[in-house]
């Protein structure tokens, strides 16, 4: 099953997304970020549901804040964390009036940046003390399980680009690893979500093996987002017939067949399509 990333569209709101994106043709929608809060965008989202008959899971800035704000469940900020876990727990009461049984939260941050600086260069600003950071994330996501209701909470690989990577001289994000997924796996159970193309770009940075990474965590996950860029930074480009990554993709087709994919590209209708029948192609038998 392959989903449409609603960032994918350049809109205000989250009706405009899902309307281009449902009437390109496409019936399953991840609802996610980049879209600003309006009063009835819950009801545009069962109105819209029912028109065109469709199937939604939910992404980590949905549903939009009604005052923007970086989540973070490993926040040192009480203040941010505590509004992390309320933005999820309105998720989850979203999700069972939208019978959406999936939502997707990135793992955390060992800083707070800001709104403005997200998929950016992150500012030098002080790293909070990694295992008390984890502790909060462990202690806020458990919180949230236990008022899950049935539906399924997985947590995203972060990306770590070199320009932030050469600003703080060392690693100020969670889960950017096979090994710290590991770390993670020994002090909670929780579902897990790939992104490949943060994967590219922290095993860039970080100098892993992206192709022993990817194969590590594919057996690791049923859910995974997918676009592509040049290793350097997270640029939701559409996938090419001759890139790389399809290649990579091709060659794993067995293991990917059976997951789900949200296409997380952030270029015109046309590429998402292009890349969504390359995908397709692969899975299709």
């Amino acid at each position: 099953m392959i989903f449409i990333s609603t960032s994918c569209i350049k809109a205000e709101t989250i009706r405009e997304s899902i309307i281009s994106i449902a009437e390109a043709g496409f019936k399953n929608i991840e609802l996610s970020g980049g879209t600003k809060y309006y009063a009835g965008f819950e009801s545009d989202l069962l109105l819209l549901k029912n028109k065109y008959n469709l199937n939604y899971i939910s992404h980590n800035y949905f549903p939009p804040p009604k005052i923007p704000f970086v989540i973070n469940l490993a926040s040192s900020d009480e203040n941010i964390r505590q509004k992390t876990i309320s933005h999820f727990n309105r998720s989850i009461k979203l999700a069972k009036k939208l019978d959406i049984s999936i939502i997707g939260m990135h793992a955390g941050f060992f800083i707070d940046p800001k709104p403005s600086e997200l998929g950016k260069p992150i500012s030098l600003t002080k790293i909070s003390d990694r295992n008390i950071s984890t502790n909060r994330f462990v202690e806020g996501f458990k919180e949230l399980s236990s008022m899950s209701n049935g539906v399924k909470l997985y947590i995203e690989n972060n990306v770590l680009s070199l320009v932030n990577y050469d600003t703080y001289k060392q690693n100020p994000l969670m889960l950017t690893s096979f090994n710290e997924y590991i770390e993670l796996k020994k002090q909670m159970d929780f579902f897990f979500m790939l992104d490949v193309a943060h994967l590219k770009v922290s095993c860039n940075t970080l100098g892993l093996d992206f192709k022993k990474e990817f194969a590590l965590f594919l057996n690791e996950t049923d859910y995974l987002h997918l676009s592509d860029n040049n290793g350097l930074s997270d640029s939701n480009e559409y996938i090419k017939q001759d890139s790389s990554l399809l290649n990579l993709l091709k060659t794993s087709k067995d293991q990917i067949c059976n997951k789900i994919i949200t296409l997380e590209i952030y270029e015109d209708m046309t590429k998402i399509k292009k890349s969504y029948e390359l995908i397709f192609d692969i899975i299709k038998d």
